[in-house]
């Protein structure tokens, strides 16, 4: 009969079982055949993102899943039997195990999952395991919000390049479609009657440089034609 302390200790492993349970998301695993050093490169990938991975008792977690209500899980709790779990990211989990299981099919296999209290099927897992990464879809959304600024940003700044083009343009068209209209000759101002003492040095000028007229001649007395005898 096992100690208490050893007792104990399974209580205990089996109560932060539960609590891993209680994550956003895990996979089982069944990891029977896997090399030392490919387990080893498993275990930093799982690192660098988080992920907590550890091979576990089924009969431990047998009493784990049912203090979570997570009972359909019984029939997987079969031969070996590894868990990893993310409380941060959960998609990682299932896209750094798919990504050894299409490595590995011969002895890397994915079991099941969960995610928010909600069990998933193998095929759930290869199915989640594809979407992009939390960073990833972070970065997709944040440059979805920002795109219709860029656009708006990149039209200001042709705008200003240009200097009001586009808008010059368009009051040229406006005016060259219209026919221009005649302009009316300007009215010359009227002559201005010249004052009297201008009247008088014009007509001094004149007089001066009309030239005299030439002396009519004397009229002569035309002399009698004399007449023919009478016969």
């Amino acid at each position: 009969m096992p100690s208490e302390k050893i007792l104990a200790e399974k209580k205990q492993v089996v109560l932060e079982l539960t609590e891993s349970l209680k994550s956003q998301a895990g996979v089982f695993v069944d990891y029977k055949g896997i090399k030392v050093t490919e387990d080893t490169e498993l275990r930093v990938k799982m690192r660098e993102a988080n992920v907590d991975y550890t091979v576990i008792k089924n009969r431990l977690m047998k009493l784990a899943i049912k203090n979570v209500g997570f009972d359909e899980l019984d029939s997987i709790l079969v031969g070996t039997t590894s868990l990893a779990i993310s409380k941060d990211d959960p998609i990682a989990p299932a896209r750094i195990i798919k990504e050894y299981a299409d490595k590995l099919p011969n002895y890397f296999n994915i079991k099941a999952g969960f995610m928010d209290g909600k069990i998933l099927s193998s095929e759930e897992v290869n199915a989640i395991a594809s979407i992009p990464a939390l960073p990833i879809l972070q970065a997709q959304f944040l440059g979805t919000l920002l795109a219709p600024i860029a656009t708006l940003a990149v039209v200001l700044k042709a705008a200003a390049e240009k200097g009001g083009a586009p808008a010059d343009v368009e009051v040229k068209a406006d005016t060259a479609a219209e026919p221009a209209e005649a302009e009316a000759p300007a009215e010359e101002p009227p002559a201005e009657a010249p004052a009297p003492e201008a009247k008088a040095e014009a007509a001094e000028e004149t007089a001066s440089t009309e030239e005299p007229a030439a002396p009519e001649a004397p009229a002569t007395e035309e002399e009698p034609t004399a007449e023919a005898p009478a016969e």
